[in-house]
């Protein structure tokens, strides 16, 4: 597929402000058929006006969160509610093709098991009994939750009060509406970029927002960095692609004439201002990702339906489908492009990307909206899925019996029959592996590219492949129970290793460049992350072990609040504040918070999780080929796979 292939998208054009033009916007029924104005080229405001015409559409009503909670397990209570698959379903199979045939076997209803039945009374009574009696229960259902609420918040423990009510001095306000959180609020140190909108960072956030019933601002943020999209971003002279989401942006004002009016605009930074000019691949990916989950919680799909919206995703779904010359379906990338910022040895196909690569491909799937011009992206979907789920599955899975098979490898095999496709030599395997890897259990490598495995465990990759089912429901488990063995490793005493072990001494110096914040067990290279903590409790919930999840977060509890939420920890159990940690950092609080609810509503880990999808595993693009010289390696693979 090339820059203006069967995706159906006009890439060639040169990069522009103007890129979502007018045409393409939505109409709106409040405007005479008008429609919306394409932005300026710095979307600026007056204090107190808004930088476009707002439309009178009203957002999703306001509600408690006890209401949320009960919106998304209730049952649909009428005809329509039932025909969205959106609303019942975590796993839905392809949009529905013109022509093709909807499978509805496969829709399930969040949270129908712990729905009450309905008992019926046989004494009839007459209406105006049982009007009153209607009435009267209603009211006193009402009074129920407002005491379970104020229950609730009787049980907020003084950590969390805290945590709430730094998020909330957290928030950045752009022409007087919330549109994020800032990244650290430590002001006892130098902002550098810490004072900006981070897309990543801000992810545990919108959580947390959306887990206590506030969607404003989770709605805001993702339609104004949607129109950051469209920005023009040069570095050197050299333009990268349209659907790049910008790492973060910063509210800036500017005095405009001689009356003192001030004037807000955002300012992106795609990665020409970042230590060592890295664009952000994470950025869309994880933007994706929150598109899904706020519209599964709000029930607000119009804001995907909308045209700026589905052309949007299908701009970041062109730059990470584009053809190249990659033999691998995974994702190539440079170092620092994800979480792990800085040079760390992860260049080439890091887990990190791959998974959230995988979760973003099938929260599109559900949210574009089928039609004839959507047909070649969601085939491209599709097929792509099938190919990254088979690869991280059968090559970045290492297990004891794995490791032992890699021991034993031969090498320089030349053949489509290779055992060794990748020619690793067994001397690869370090010598902390073979004593660190337990009997029970397993784990997806970091890396893998030609003679080339990277054995370190990272946290962020394996927890978000058992979120997305990347991992087969029997590797979930192995990578929990890895977790689980390797406790004091892995946790020890604040959750959670970003990754293991630690580069050092001259593997340090190499790889690292000598790198003086990625120093052993500090930072990126083997610090302790507190910002990990809701994605484990997600993987937990998932797997039906929460008291794991419990566990971690008591740990957290009684450490982060008086070490006044750090970045992250030093050492190799984490027992120190990182040398270079800001304190007040944004995302640990909001981590902390989002995980506390998400134990208290484990019903709604499913606006972020996918269950497994057997019908996309068993698609494979080399049944459509009839060349001879094809063989299809998944036949040798799928007793792995299947399971």
């Amino acid at each position: 597929m090339n820059a203006t292939g069967s995706m159906g998208l006009a890439v060639a054009v040169r990069p522009c402000c103007r890129l979502i033009a007018a045409q393409i916007l939505p109409r709106c029924p409040h405007q005479h058929g008008r429609r919306i104005a394409a932005l300026p080229f710095f979307p600026r405001c007056s204090r107190g006006r808004r930088h476009f015409s707002r439309c009178p559409c009203p957002l999703p009503p306001r509600r408690s969160a006890a209401a949320w909670v009960r919106a998304a397990v209730a049952p649909a209570r009428d005809g329509a509610a039932v025909s969205d698959p959106r609303r019942l379903s975590t796993s839905v199979g392809p949009g529905p093709v013109p022509g093709g045939d909807k499978d509805f076997g496969r829709i399930f209803v969040q949270g129908l098991a712990a729905v009450k039945p309905l008992v019926i009374d046989s004494g009839e009574q007459p209406p105006a009994v049982e009007g009153e009696k209607a009435k009267k229960e209603a009211v006193e259902e009402e009074e129920d939750e407002d005491r379970s609420e104020v229950a609730k918040a009787r049980l907020q423990s003084e950590s969390e009060k805290e945590a709430w009510r730094l998020l909330k001095n957290a928030v950045v306000t752009y022409c007087g509406s919330p549109v994020g959180t800032l990244a650290a609020i430590d002001p006892a140190v130098e902002l550098l970029n810490y004072d900006q909108v981070f897309i990543r960072d801000f992810v545990p956030s919108a959580l947390a927002f959306l887990l206590k019933g506030e969607m404003e601002i989770v709605r805001n943020f993702l339609l104004h960095t949607l129109h950051l999209q469209s920005w023009e971003k040069t570095v050197d002279c050299y333009s990268p692609g349209q659907g790049l989401m910008p790492a973060s942006f910063k509210v800036r004002s500017v005095a405009q004439g001689s009356n003192g009016e001030v004037e807000e605009f955002l300012d992106p930074d795609f990665g020409e201002s970042a230590i060592g000019r890295v664009a952000p691949v994470d950025s869309g990916l994880w933007w994706i990702i929150l598109l899904r989950a706020y519209g599964k919680i709000s029930g607000d799909y119009a804001l995907q339906e909308r045209i700026d919206v589905q052309t949007g995703i299908k701009l970041i779904l062109n730059l990470c489908l584009s053809d190249g010359f990659d033999m691998f379906p995974t994702l190539l990338v440079t170092d620092g492009s994800c979480m792990i910022d800085r040079r760390m040895g992860i260049h080439g196909h890091p887990l990190e990307i791959q998974a959230l690569f995988y979760c973003a491909l099938r929260c599109s799937r559900e949210m574009i909206v089928a039609s004839d011009g959507s047909k070649n992206v969601l085939r491209a979907i599709n097929n792509r899925l099938s190919a990254l789920s088979f690869h991280i599955r059968e090559y970045y899975w290492a297990d004891m019996k794995k490791v032992n098979e890699i021991y034993r490898y031969k090498t320089e095999e030349y053949s489509q029959d290779a055992i060794n496709k990748f020619n690793i030599y067994p001397e690869q395997i370090p010598g902390w592996l073979v004593d660190w890897i337990p009997e029970k259990g397993g784990y997806f490598i970091g890396n893998l590219q030609p003679a080339h495995m990277d054995f370190r465990f990272f946290s962020l990759g394996n927890l978000w492949a058992i979120i997305s089912s990347l991992a087969t429901p029997k590797q979930a488990e192995g990578i929990l129970d890895l977790i689980e063995d390797k406790w004091d490793d892995l946790v020890g005493n604040m959750p959670l290793k970003i990754c293991y072990p630690a580069l050092e001494n001259e593997e340090w110096r190499i790889t690292t460049g000598s790198d003086p914040k990625n120093t052993p067990w500090s930072y990126h290279n083997g610090g302790s992350w507190p910002t990990l903590l809701w994605q484990f409790t997600l993987a937990c919930i998932k797997m039906g072990r929460p008291e794991s999840a419990r566990k971690a977060i008591a740990i957290a509890e009684n450490h982060l609040s008086n070490d006044r939420w750090p970045e992250y920890y030093d050492t190799p159990t984490g027992r120190f504040i990182g040398k270079q940690s800001r304190l007040y950092q944004t995302w640990t609080i909001a981590g902390f918070l989002a995980s506390k609810l998400l134990l208290e509503n484990p019903e709604l880990a499913s606006i972020l999780t996918f269950e497994e999808d057997l019908e996309l595993l068993e698609g494979c693009a080399c049944s459509l080929a009839k060349s001879p010289r094809i063989k299809c390696s998944r036949r040798a693979a799928k007793s792995h796979i299947f399971v």
